[in-house]
């Protein structure tokens, strides 16, 4: 199998969101995250994601940033390690 046949077309952020990485677990449905943008934050985890989507130290997630609060912002999506492998292959996540 060749690299393009693995090659997956991954989500990719809207003009509001940015890349993060997880960095410390804050709980109370909170985490904070470094973003590729250079600011850490501290992130939401929605509702609609709890229970159902397990987040983690060091896992590669979209945020979308509060526009009344920079240093806030909410999770949109997770992504799953071979999808963040392949981020940082292709250079969108820098560490």
């Amino acid at each position: 199998m060749s690299d393009n046949e693995s090659r997956k077309d991954l989500r990719m952020p809207d003009e509001d969101e940015v890349f993060a990485v997880v960095t410390n677990m804050l709980g109370a449905n909170r985490v904070e995250v470094r973003c590729m943008d250079g600011t850490e934050r501290t992130a939401r985890i929605p509702g609609k994601m709890q229970k159902r989507i397990w987040i983690r130290e060091d896992d590669v997630v979209l945020v979308e940033p509060w526009d009344w609060q920079d240093e806030k912002a909410d999770i949109t999506w997770r992504y799953e390690k071979q999808e963040a492998d392949q981020l940082r292959e292709e250079g969108h996540i820098q560490e």
